[in-house]
């Protein structure tokens, strides 16, 4: 018989004032709870209650160990129910990761929308421009652009699909002129993006006459994130690829030019990851059917309003 065990049945006697009604409180025998307290005397070395046939009192050692056996038992009580809470009740903090642009654009938004309704749920984010390993740096989940996940074991729910275009400032197109085919970036400054999504020496595009792939010449300037990338972009140093969430803003402003309109860099799925689909906490179960309802509905905003610019 474990520790705790032992505990709550010297307890169940020590508030009954007897054996047989302890046993009938923890529904066992009498012979069972007798053998708990001699079991958990022998360990401590130390008698816990004076027995006669008529009546048990606790020893001086015993009322001092019921004490701290009390407090013991509450915690461990209270520490059960919050976490059988947990599955119902969203509560606590979630520690999420996602790549830098869907972070900045479209997490954060997520974030304060949710907590609307879900204010007893905090978060601490960290954006980077790669898939991390969720178990070994302790995330809840994480939120990644992917042609395709590695076999994990994780669960992945896909939230949408999305892609990146290639745009440049009004004064690079004046001075340098606007290609008109993807065959022509080879006359431009053309900007990498350096990380884990993006290819650094070749540009695949969708575009009227289907997947076109080409090698991009040597890059005046190398960035790993995307809005980095249109602040180089507006600054007229080349063109770069932008996502279509980083895009949207110089879009709108006109400090950023969509080249190329007819095409688009491949599509990427956006996913939410997270390790496990049994017993899946509150929050993030909670956190995850609020992906899924507002995700698509900003991607396809963001869709939109790249379409309408072109």
């Amino acid at each position: 018989m474990d520790v705790f065990q032992t505990m709550r049945f010297f307890v169940a006697v020590a508030q009954s004032g007897s054996f047989t009604a302890a046993a009938e409180l923890l529904d066992t025998t009498t012979t069972n709870v007798s053998k708990a307290v001699s079991s958990l005397e022998a360990r401590l070395h130390t008698r816990l209650i004076n027995r006669t046939t008529r009546r048990l009192a606790l020893t001086e050692a015993g009322t001092r160990y019921l004490q701290r056996c009390e407090k013991i038992l509450d915690e461990v009580r209270e520490a059960d129910e919050e976490a059988g809470t947990a599955q119902v009740m969203p509560v606590g903090r979630l520690k999420i990761h996602a790549m830098s642009a869907i972070g900045n654009h479209y997490v954060i938004d997520a974030i304060a929308k949710y907590r609307e309704t879900h204010p007893t749920v905090m978060f601490d984010l960290t954006l980077t421009n790669r898939l991390p390993d969720l178990l070994e740096e302790g995330y809840d989940m994480s939120i990644v652009l992917a042609r395709d996940l590695p076999d994990s074991g994780f669960v992945a729910q896909r939230l949408g699909i999305t892609y990146s275009i290639l745009c440049a400032s009004p004064a690079y197109l004046e001075k340098r002129g606007t290609p008109e085919s993807p065959s022509a970036l080879g006359a431009h400054d053309c900007l990498r993006m350096v990380n884990t999504v993006m290819p650094v020496e070749h540009w695949a595009f969708e575009g009227p006459v289907g997947v076109e792939t080409i090698n991009i010449p040597e890059s005046p300037f190398h960035i790993n994130t995307a809005d980095g990338m249109a602040v180089a972009i507006s600054t007229g140093m080349g063109i770069g690829i932008q996502p279509i969430a980083s895009a949207v803003g110089g879009l709108k402003s006109g400090s950023l030019v969509r080249v190329l309109p007819d095409y688009h860099l491949e599509e990427f799925n956006l996913f939410a990851i997270y390790p496990s689909r049994k017993f899946v906490d509150a929050k993030i179960k909670t956190w995850v059917d609020f992906l899924k309802s507002y995700i698509p509905g900003v991607l396809a905003a963001d869709e939109k309003i790249v379409r309408s610019v072109q």
